[in-house]
C-alpha cells in the first residue's frame, strides 16, 4: 500500500513537471519575442525573431530525439549542446514556477488590501483642508508594493540559474569517496572486515564523459577493497557508448573481482544481454538472476544479482519483487545481494539476505533544506533514498518499516541491511544540489 500510494504521487509530479515544462518554455519565449520587438530597425528585429524561432525549433527536435531514441545524426550524445538544453530546461522550470509563485502572492496581497481597505471608513478632511492624503497614500503604497514584489521577482528568478549553474558546472562532478562500516547478522568472524567498493548510475553519455568516468575509476581503485561490484545503469539511453563504459570499468582492479547488475536505463535501451556480455568480454561479471559462491580468507559467502525488478507489470498491476530469488539464496553463509531498484529490499529481508546493494535513486540528486526537513525528489519513489537502512531479517514484505519495528523491543533481532548508493551520474537535468556523485567503501562486520 505504501510503495502503491509513493507511485500515485510520483506520477502526479511527473505530470506536474511535464505542464510546468511545457508552460515555462511558452513563458519564456513570449518574453524573448517582446524583447526581439524593442529592438530598433526592422532588419536586426526580424533577425533576433528568426534566430529565436530557429533556436525553438533546435530545442524541441533535440528534445524529440531524446524522447524517441530514432532520430539520428543531428544531435550527438554526450555534446556540449544537450548538456546545455538538459541545464536550460531544468533551471527554466524550476525558475518559472518561483516567479508564478511571487506572482500568486502580489495577487492575495492586492486582493487584501482592496478588501481591507473598501471596508475602512473614509474620514473627512477638516474643514477649509483639501483632501490630498487619502489618494497619494495609496498610489505611494502601489508604488512600493510594486518595487518590492518586482525585485522578489527578479531574485527568485534568478536563484534557479545561479544555483543549477553551480550544480552543472561544479557540484556534479564532484566525486565524494564515503566509507562506512555495516554489521551483519549472522556474519562469520572470518569475513569480519571483507571491504566492498560500490560505484552505480554512471549513465554515460550526454551528461557523463567518458574522461569522468575513467576518473571515478581511478579514485575506486586507489580504495583498495577487495570486491568492488558496479549496481546498474551503465547507459542513459540507446546510442550512448555501452562500450566505452564498460571498458573503463574493466579497468577496476580488486583480488575477488569485479561484479555487476543490470539498472532500469539497460532495458530501456535494450542492452540487458550486451551488458553482461561485454562484462564477460572483459573479465567482469555481471550477475542475471544468478548467484555466485565467493571466498575470501578461506570462508564462502553467496553474492546474487538479479536484473531491474519492475514494480508494475504490463498491465500496471503491482508486480511481485525477486520472483525466483528464493532458489538463489545459501543459508549456510552470508548472502548479498545486488539489485539496482532499492525497494525490493523488503523482500531481500523477507528472504533472509543479509545485504543489499543499490543505486537508482542518485540520492534525489538535488536536496532542498526547509525548516529543518531535507525535501529531494526521490522520497516520492521509495522509502529507500540515500544510505543505510534495515528491517528485521525474515520479516513480511506486505509490512512497512515502520510496522516491522513494532513494538521497540523488535529492534534487538537480527536484521537485514540495503546500502543506498547515490550514484555518479545525473539524468533529466545535468545538474546535483546537495547530493554529491558517491563512491562507496562498504567494511563489513560481525554484528
Amino acid at each position: 500500500m505504501f510503495h502503491d500510494s509513493l507511485l500515485a504521487i510520483g506520477t502526479l509530479v511527473a505530470l506536474g513537471v511535464l505542464a510546468l515544462a511545457c508552460l515555462s518554455q511558452r513563458y519564456w519565449f513570449a518574453r524573448a519575442w517582446r524583447f526581439a520587438g524593442l529592438i530598433q530597425g526592422a532588419p536586426a528585429r526580424k533577425a533576433m525573431r528568426g534566430a529565436l524561432l530557429l533556436l525553438v525549433f533546435a530545442v524541441l527536435y533535440a528534445a524529440f530525439a531524446g524522447v524517441t531514441r530514432n532520430v539520428r545524426g543531428t544531435v550527438s550524445r554526450g555534446s556540449w549542446w544537450t548538456a546545455f538544453l538538459g541545464f536550460w530546461l531544468s533551471s527554466s522550470v524550476v525558475s518559472y514556477l518561483f516567479i508564478k509563485i511571487v506572482a500568486g502572492a502580489d495577487w492575495v496581497w492586492r486582493r487584501l488590501r482592496s478588501a481591507i481597505f473598501s471596508r475602512a471608513p473614509v474620514p473627512d478632511a477638516p474643514h477649509g483642508v483639501a483632501g490630498t492624503g487619502d489618494s497619494s497614500r495609496g498610489e505611494a503604497i502601489d508604488h512600493s508594493r510594486r518595487r518590492f514584489f518586482h525585485a522578489a521577482g527578479f531574485v527568485a528568478g534568478a536563484i534557479p540559474f545561479v544555483s543549477a549553474a553551480y550544480g552543472f558546472a561544479e557540484e556534479r562532478f564532484r566525486y565524494q569517496i564515503r566509507e562506512i562500516e555495516i554489521p551483519l547478522a549472522n556474519f562469520p568472524r572470518a569475513l569480519d572486515g571483507l571491504r566492498i567498493t560500490q560505484l552505480s548510475d554512471i549513465h554515460i553519455g550526454s551528461y557523463m564523459p567518458v574522461s569522468q568516468v575513467r576518473r571515478a575509476v581511478g579514485m575506486a581503485n586507489e580504495l583498495g577493497s577487495d570486491l568492488i561490484v558496479v549496481t546498474g545503469d551503465f547507459l542513459t539511453t540507446r546510442g550512448d557508448p555501452l562500450e566505452d563504459c564498460i571498458a573503463e570499468l574493466s579497468r577496476l582492479r580488486a583480488p575477488l573481482g569485479v561484479w555487476g547488475c543490470n539498472g532500469n536505463h539497460e532495458i530501456y535501451a535494450n542492452a540487458q544481454a550486451k551488458s553482461a556480455e561485454l562484462f564477460q568480454q572483459h573479465g567482469m561479471k555481471l550477475l542475471r538472476q544468478e548467484n555466485a559462491e565467493v571466498r575470501w580468507q578461506g570462508t564462502p559467502f553467496n553474492l546474487i544479482g538479479v536484473d531491474y525488478q519492475r514494480q508494475r507489470d504490463a498491465d500496471q498491476n503491482r508486480a511481485p519483487m525477486l520472483v525466483g530469488a528464493e532458489s538463489l539464496v545459501r543459508h549456510g553463509m552470508p548472502n548479498i545481494l545486488l539489485s539496482h531498484n532499492p525497494n525490493s529490499f523488503p523482500r531481500a529481508a523477507e528472504l533472509g539476505i543479509e545485504l543489499s546493494l543499490a543505486g537508482h535513486t542518485h540520492g534525489g540528486q538535488v536536496r532542498v533544506e526547509i525548516l529543518d526537513h531535507r525535501w529531494n525528489p526521490a522520497m516520492f519513489l521509495t522509502p529507500y533514498v540515500a544510505g543505510a537502512y534495515h528491517r528485521p531479517l525474515y520479516s513480511s514484505s506486505q509490512l512497512s518499516d515502520e510496522e516491522v519495528f513494532s513494538p521497540p523491543g523488535i529492534q534487538q533481532v537480527a536484521t537485514s541491511t540495503i546500502y543506498v548508493n547515490r550514484g555518479l551520474g545525473t539524468i533529466g537535468a545535468p545538474v546535483r544540489l546537495g547530493v554529491p556523485p558517491e563512491i562507496t567503501k562498504i567494511t563489513l562486520r560481525c554484528s
